[in-house]
Parts: C-alpha cells; sequence; structure tokens
C-alpha cells in the first residue's frame, strides 16, 4: 500500500492536470496578460509527431516557453527528463517530436508578454518562410512589390498535332482558387526598432506608405504572386518589407532605396503581353488625370504595336521548326523559346532606368562601352594605387542624355530629360539562344567580344558561362541592390 503522503501528492497532481488549459490540435491558441493561465501551465494533446510553435505578440518581456512529453510533470528552467526549451530567435520558436501521452507546455517570466501558441501534426503553424519577398523597381515616393511565389501556373504543353502557341497579345491564365492571405509590411529602415518578427507583431505595427493597387499577377515562370503599388513614400530613403502570409507565416525581410527626387522615370508594369516588365521605363509622365504610372490601360500604341508584330512574326517562324511530331531537344520545345524570346524581346523594348545608389554613388559605369569592349563588366579595374585591395561591383548603368532613348529601343519616345540606362542580364539573352532551335538563328554576342557593351555580364553566371558563379550571383539580392535588369 502506497505511504499517505505520496497518495496526496499524487492526487494533487492528477487534480492540477485535470485544470490545466488544454491547446487545441491544429489550431491558433492567442494569449495576453489578462487571459495567460495562472499559473501558465498548458496541456498539449497527444500526437505521434507534433509541432508546437510560439509567436512573440509583444517587446519587453523575454518570456521562455519549456515542453516535456510526460503529462504527468511540470517542465521548467530546473531541467528534468525529457523536458526541452523551445528556443527563441527573432521572436519565433517551434520544437517537434513525439507525443504518445500528450504533454504539457509551461512558461516562466511571463510577465506583460503576449504570444500565440501553434500546436499542429501538419507542421508548424509559425514559420520563417525560406522564400523572400521581391523588389520590382522604385520611384522617388513608390514602390512595386511582390510576395513570394505560391503557386506554379499549370499550362500544358502543347503537342501535336494540335501543337499551338499563345497569341503575341497574350492574357494572363485564370489565377488558382487557393490564395494565401498576404499581407504587406513597409517601414523606413532607420525607424525600425528591434522587435519580433513574428506575424502577430508586424501586423500590430502601422505600414508605411499607400496601397493603391493590389492584384495577382504570373510575373515569371516561378508562379503567381500577388503585387503591390505603394505610393506616399520618401524620396532617398532605405525601407524595410516584409509579407504577411495567412497571419502567421513570414517571409522576409527584405531592403529596398527609394530613388532621388529629381528620378523622372515612371513605373511601368501590368502588361499581360510583356509579364516581366515590373520597372521604370524613360517614358515622358502618362496622360490623363490620377496617372502617374503605365498600364496596359494607358501605355503608347506606337511600343507595343511593333513588339507584337515582331513577336508575331518570331512565333510564325517558329512554328515551321521541329515542334510537333519531332523535337530539337529533349529538355525544351517551341513553347520555351517562345516565352524567353517573349522575355528577351519585352526587356529590349522597355528599356530600364535606373540610379546610383546614394550610399555608393560611384558604383556604376560613367561612360557607354565601345562597341569591341571586352572582359567582366561587373567588376571595376583594380585600384592601381592599392592593388591589393578587393575589386568592387558595380551596377551595369549607363548615363543617357535625353534624346539617346532611341538608341536601345526604337520605339521608344523621347525621354526629355537625362536618365541612367539599366543594361539588360546577359541571361536574358543567352536563355533564348538555350531554349529556341539553332536553326532560328538567334545568337548573343559573347563575352570574349563585346556582350559587355550592351548587357550586364558576369553577374548571375560566371564569365566563362558556369551558372550561378557571378560575382553576385543574380541581378539583384534582398538589399536593395540591383546590378542588372534580369
Amino acid at each position: 500500500m502506497l505511504p499517505e503522503a505520496l497518495i496526496c501528492l499524487l492526487n494533487v497532481a492528477l487534480a492540477f492536470a485535470q485544470t490545466q488549459q488544454a491547446l487545441p490540435l491544429n489550431a491558433l491558441a492567442s494569449f495576453t496578460p489578462s487571459n495567460t493561465p495562472k499559473p501558465p501551465v498548458l496541456s498539449l494533446p497527444t500526437s505521434s509527431n507534433l509541432s508546437v510553435t510560439v509567436a512573440l505578440c509583444s517587446s519587453g518581456n523575454n518570456p521562455r516557453f519549456f515542453v516535456t512529453n510526460s503529462s504527468d510533470a511540470i517542465p521548467g528552467s530546473s531541467g528534468g527528463k525529457s523536458v526541452f526549451e523551445i528556443t527563441l530567435k527573432d521572436g519565433y520558436g517551434n520544437w517537434t517530436g513525439p507525443f504518445r501521452d500528450g504533454g504539457v507546455l509551461a512558461i516562466e517570466d511571463v510577465g506583460q508578454s503576449s504570444f500565440e501558441l501553434g500546436v499542429s501534426e501538419q507542421g508548424p503553424i509559425h514559420e520563417i518562410l525560406p522564400n523572400l519577398p521581391l523588389l520590382g523597381d522604385t520611384t522617388s515616393n513608390q514602390a512595386l512589390l511582390f510576395s513570394p511565389a505560391f503557386a506554379i501556373s499549370q499550362n500544358d504543353k502543347p503537342t501535336y498535332p494540335n501543337y499551338t502557341l499563345p497569341p503575341a497579345n497574350a492574357s494572363l491564365p485564370e489565377p488558382p482558387s487557393d490564395i494565401p492571405n498576404f499581407t504587406l509590411f513597409v517601414s523606413p529602415t532607420s525607424s525600425l526598432t528591434p522587435l519580433p518578427q513574428s506575424g502577430c507583431m508586424l501586423s500590430s505595427q502601422n505600414s508605411t506608405g499607400t496601397v493603391v493597387n493590389q492584384s495577382l499577377w504570373l510575373k515569371d515562370k516561378q508562379g503567381w504572386r500577388t503585387q503591390w503599388l505603394l505610393e506616399a513614400l520618401t524620396p532617398a530613403t532605405n525601407y524595410t518589407a516584409y509579407v504577411v502570409k495567412d497571419r502567421t507565416k513570414v517571409s522576409g525581410p527584405i531592403n529596398f532605396v527609394t530613388k532621388s527626387a529629381t528620378f523622372a522615370c515612371p513605373l511601368v508594369f501590368g502588361l499581360p503581353y510583356c509579364p516581366n516588365v515590373a520597372y521604370t521605363v524613360p517614358l515622358p509622365p502618362p496622360t490623363g488625370a490620377g496617372s502617374n504610372t503605365y498600364t496596359a490601360a494607358n501605355i503608347p500604341a506606337e511600343i507595343t504595336t511593333p513588339l507584337l508584330s515582331y513577336l508575331t512574326n518570331f512565333t510564325t517562324s517558329l512554328t515551321s521548326f521541329a515542334c510537333g511530331r519531332d523535337w530539337y531537344s529533349p529538355l525544351v520545345g517551341c513553347d520555351d523559346c517562345q516565352r524567353e524570346y517573349r522575355r528577351w524581346l519585352c526587356s529590349i523594348t522597355f528599356t530600364r532606368c535606373g540610379e546610383p545608389s546614394p550610399a555608393n554613388p560611384d558604383s556604376f559605369t560613367r561612360s557607354l562601352p565601345a562597341p569591341t569592349a571586352t572582359g567582366l563588366s561587373a567588376l571595376q579595374p583594380k585600384d592601381k594605387n592599392n592593388p591589393t585591395a578587393p575589386q568592387k561591383v558595380f551596377s551595369a548603368l549607363i548615363p543617357q542624355a535625353s534624346d539617346i532613348s532611341k538608341a536601345r529601343s526604337p520605339n521608344l519616345p523621347a525621354m526629355g530629360s537625362q536618365y541612367s540606362m539599366l543594361l539588360p542580364c546577359i541571361e536574358i539573352c543567352t536563355a533564348v539562344d538555350r531554349a529556341c532551335p539553332s536553326l532560328v538563328g538567334f545568337t548573343c554576342p559573347t563575352v570574349q567580344f563585346n556582350a559587355a557593351a550592351s548587357y550586364g555580364v558576369g553577374y548571375t553566371d560566371s564569365a566563362d558561362g558556369d551558372e550561378g558563379q557571378g560575382v553576385t550571383g543574380g541581378p539583384q539580392d534582398r538589399w536593395g541592390n540591383i546590378w542588372c535588369n534580369g
């Protein structure tokens, strides 16, 4: 027979366990100082594999969270068998493991903290997403931003004998029905205090700027994104942006810088036949009341008519090759060729504007390279006075006079003021070369001779063409640097 004292302790423990608040399975529970249990101990459901996530919704306090998969013990900082602390980083923590007999979660140093707890058998409810938001471009007071891609466009590849390609004036396909709830959060980087980077914390803050357009956009083959046009920003200011998915999953941060107050190029976006165009273009200011950007509704016909004609003619020529019963490649087809040609043609037609970073105003090409320019255009020449100093990366920016826009894109009307042209990345050209039949005759300038005269070379791929081995590894990065138009 058990001693009377032990029986009393067991009865007390059993009674305490029965009064613990249970966390719901596959659901989110929110706690504030007014509804946090006292003592802050909660029971966990039975599961062979359970993810317990924590998200801090307030700053100041530093609570600690402990779990155990023993239902008759109270976990804490004193440790013990099968006691684990959920380590927090940036206000977020996760612990996944078996709870075959249930378990207990206890909180120490709660103070006046607000937090969320997620318990799920389907993976973490709270999460830092691996894919980042995407910056389209900025003007002096606008920014075009995209969420991470969330759904691949399910377009069936054309097959013989019904081998048809999309028309030149293509429209976007139907968007997916299951669309995540994305929320954009933007703040001047200088005023962003150290806060928990959780969805509930970011959602409680005031976002800078005004969202004047939010839509779905299929920008590239990575898939559908939510697109935001943000206005009422401050010129020459560094901003930080996050995107929160379904309130609990955070993507970011990324940084971007608005252009100077004298920057004149307007944004061009929302062109279904050129879905990759989402940046500033050297065009005169849009006409019409309240219009300060170009979209498919007001883009000049003298630009689009030749573009669509070129693409129509190319498509007609392309379908005369082995696109149906016979294939010219086991890896790509004529639909891939047309898609990459469209991307290249749009990038060439819509010249991209740029501006040196205010923090590094000398980090760009100061003069147009000669037609015979050679070498790696992504790197500045070594400093002769300091030969041991590392070479610096500069953007493929070339200053342009107000009447030289036709030198790159003959269909663009005169800009009317000076601007800097951001050259396309050479990979936009080589992607067409790889995807199209050799008999099409599409070729790109070579790095050994004159590629650097008209393309940004050496950023994504190396000078020898090694994929992803360039000096930056991509056309832009998460810190707001844009090296070439990719």
